[in-house]
């Protein structure tokens, strides 16, 4: 479905498109500095989710980040089963692109995956 580009979806996509990282709709509020509200926001993200253009990781501590898609345009099933890294110390989450599989008992059918690994990412585990 072909959705209309507004000023408040061009500014969380670019906000999004700015962060190497997945960001929290917090963060995105903060980010944006109230030219976007919060719900036109979570509107936003779901689209951008049910659109293919971003993906949500529920981390361990139940909160929800937001990643653009990288190279789904070339599948032809969308899928995000890879691992994301949460770091513990700044909060960065990213996504790690090994891809898993897993092996389900007889009659068992997976459709979503959701693997969050955290620790201390490279900046803040550095020795």
């Amino acid at each position: 479905m072909k959705r209309r580009n507004t000023p408040s979806k061009t500014a969380v996509l670019s906000a999004l498109e700015r962060a190497n990282t997945a960001l929290s709709h917090d963060k995105l509020l903060d980010t944006l500095a109230g030219s976007v509200d919060r719900a036109t926001i979570y509107r936003i993200l779901n689209r951008f989710c049910e659109d293919g253009i971003a993906h949500r990781i529920v981390a361990d501590d139940g909160k929800q980040y937001f990643a653009l898609c990288e190279d789904c345009s070339h599948q032809e099933e969308h899928s995000h089963n890879h691992f994301h890294f949460r770091c513990l110390q700044c909060d960065r989450v990213e996504c790690l692109t090994t891809e898993v599989s897993v092996n389900l008992p007889k009659g068992y059918l997976a459709e979503n995956f959701n693997g969050v690994i955290s620790g201390k990412c490279r900046a803040c585990g550095s020795l």
